[in-house]
């Protein structure tokens, strides 16, 4: 789907790990039940975390993505808004330095919907002007990492197969008291529970996408059950990808509109 750059170092850490890349834990209480202060059974307040977020309609986001292979450490950051209830979100993805430290990289602005990734700004030969569109079921990890910034929302759905889940205490994320979690997603359970919208990306993500059918999590939830902060550990190839996603500001305006087709690139992609 990306052109790679043939850069040494990790090849960029596995072409800066596997598409935009390209472009361009404390002690916890394992068991069925928490301690008091865990709110009920840990597994089923992680599972729900989805629909809470559903519930809450709206936030801003912020995305950091750090990728590690053959001793190459990068790290991709993204800022924007997602609308939980439509599954559509809007950022501004920075890529990091090249390797030989000039920031060359204009940020990218991407869409992310159900079914569909846009990128701007992606350079391969696409004009400045042009989005892309990437079907999201043609990504093998169901944009989980490929885009540089994990969807909220389907990060948030792949909690609904969270396995040994334990409550590790209470913290503070953002000036907000917050319940942290830690646990691991059998993703092939995630898939067969994630709600309508995300299913069919999640199916293929568990069939393929990653060397591992298990990804390791925090996750901190507010006392609505609302994600304030997940980290997802996730196997890609020969790299190992950290992605954490923060959601503050609930109920902001998020209004993304989806490119017109006639501002859609149709031409070929340099490096495909």
């Amino acid at each position: 789907m990306v052109h790679r750059h043939r850069r040494t170092g990790g090849a960029v850490v596995a072409a800066a790990a596997v598409g935009l890349m390209a472009v361009t834990s404390g002690c916890s209480h394992t068991g069925a039940a928490a301690d008091g202060n865990g709110a009920g059974d840990p597994a089923d307040v992680v599972r729900k975390a989805a629909d809470s977020l559903v519930g809450s309609g709206s936030s801003q986001a912020s995305t950091s993505m750090e990728m590690a292979s053959g001793g190459t450490r990068v790290t991709i950051r993204g800022k924007g808004v997602y609308d939980f209830g439509r599954q559509r979100g809007r950022f501004e993805v920075m890529l990091p330095p090249d390797p030989a430290g000039a920031d060359e990289h204009r940020p990218i602005t991407e869409l992310m919907t159900a079914g569909a990734l846009y990128m701007k700004n992606r350079g391969a030969g696409v004009p400045a002007d042009k989005w892309v569109r990437i079907e999201t079921r043609s990504l093998s990890d169901g944009n989980l990492v490929t885009g540089g910034a994990t969807d909220p929302l389907a990060a948030a759905e792949l909690l609904r197969g969270a396995r040994k889940v334990g409550y590790v205490g209470e913290e503070r994320v953002g000036g907000v008291e917050v319940r942290h979690y830690r646990g691991v997603v059998d993703l092939r359970a995630a898939a067969r529970a994630a709600s309508a919208g995300q299913r069919g990306a999640l199916g293929v993500a568990a069939a393929k996408g990653f060397s591992r059918g298990r990804v390791p999590f925090d996750v901190f939830l507010d006392e609505r059950g609302r994600v304030r902060k997940l980290r997802q550990r996730f196997a890609v190839a020969d790299a190992n990808v950290a992605s954490t996603t923060l959601l503050y500001d609930f109920g902001v305006p998020a209004k993304v509109r989806l490119p017109a087709e006639k501002d859609i690139f149709a031409g070929k992609i340099a490096g495909q």
